[in-house]
């Protein structure tokens, strides 16, 4: 049995002419702005700032950068500026996981394991608030 699979799925229906609802209100907008400074400023002032605002709706209601309209991109930027830059990674510690012995003899044999590997090892200290704590979170903040 053969499906046919739906083709531009990203596309928003139109609903007022060749425009979308938000294209629609952008161009909307900035047309009764303009009408709006035709009564109340200078002729000139009115054509400098009706290209402006015309411009304006129309770079937002069809320019696409990347596949993103503008409304989005700016959104996006916006979000990008607000936000703090600084990741630092931190170590996840697990707890630790303990297997059951069988029986007395394996626990015996793990005991003494331990003793021999604690005395190998050399006992070192952890400062948290030591100068290699300050240098790596430098590194990182940089």
């Amino acid at each position: 049995m053969e499906f046919t699979v739906p083709q531009f799925i990203e596309k928003e229906p139109k609903i007022v002419g060749p425009f979308t609802f938000k294209q629609f209100i952008f161009i909307g907008i900035a047309g009764g702005l303009s009408i709006f400074l035709f009564f109340t400023v200078p002729f000139l002032v009115f054509i400098i700032l009706a290209i402006i605002l015309v411009g304006g709706a129309f770079s937002l209601a069809f320019l696409k950068i990347e596949r993103i309209s503008l409304p989005v991109f700016i959104k996006n930027f916006l979000i990008f500026i607000t936000k703090p830059k600084i990741y630092l990674w931190k170590k996840k510690t697990s707890p630790l996981k303990f297997l059951p012995a069988e029986n007395g003899k394996e626990k015996k044999k793990l005991e003494t394991k331990e003793k021999t590997e604690e005395g190998r090892k050399p006992k070192l200290k952890v400062i948290k608030g030591g100068r290699l704590h300050e240098l790596f979170t430098h590194l990182e903040t940089k």
